[in-house]
């Protein structure tokens, strides 16, 4: 079975990254792993055309479609995002925007391959975990539209370097149990 992780940061190197790096540790033991980054693809906002609700095809040819092969091959997804502005960051935010293709709400519409289970882990620097909540929401929300199952989430306050992980790796560890 395969898992995709995703660091849905722009930031290649910073706490995202290290939860990124954890899970997939964690998780190389019962799956075979690939962790991707937002930022390691290139692609266009959604111009708002609506030809893929009649074509179920985008107009724009780019990176989209590459990191929608990742999804369609693996069994776990599983989406790390920190907090900018209690949401997702926007480069992930305009990779669900362009998945419109993909959506249930509209015939015709591309499907992946059913039965995958998706998760979703947020960060935030501040101690509020309704804003991690709101990412894991926003998150799950795409993961329906896809026919993900929404499986679980991990909301992580109080981390804003990657160095403040390490007082968290028990808790990830833990959750990663149940993936």
């Amino acid at each position: 079975m395969k898992a995709l992780i995703i660091n849905c940061s722009p930031v290649k190197t910073g706490a995202t990254a290290e939860i990124v790096k954890l899970v997939s540790e964690e998780l190389v033991q019962r799956y075979d792993v690939s962790s991707v980054c937002i930022d390691d693809y290139s692609f266009s906002f959604c111009k708002g055309c609506r030809s893929c609700h009649k074509t179920a095809e985008c107009v724009q040819h780019d990176d989209v479609d590459n990191l929608m092969r990742e999804f369609e091959q693996a069994d776990v997804i599983v989406s790390v995002s920190p907090s900018y502005w209690a949401d997702v960051p926007g480069q992930f935010k305009a990779f669900i925007d362009r998945c419109t293709p993909w959506c249930n709400t509209h015939e015709p519409h591309r499907t992946i391959p059913s039965g995958k289970k998706g998760y979703a882990i947020a960060l935030r620097t501040g101690p509020n975990i309704a804003e991690c909540n709101r990412i894991i929401g926003t998150i799950d929300h795409f993961y329906g539209h896809l026919e993900i199952e929404c499986a679980g989430g991990l909301g992580l306050t109080s981390v804003e370097y990657k160095e403040d992980v390490v007082n968290r790796r028990q808790e990830i560890k833990e959750f990663c149990k149940y993936i």
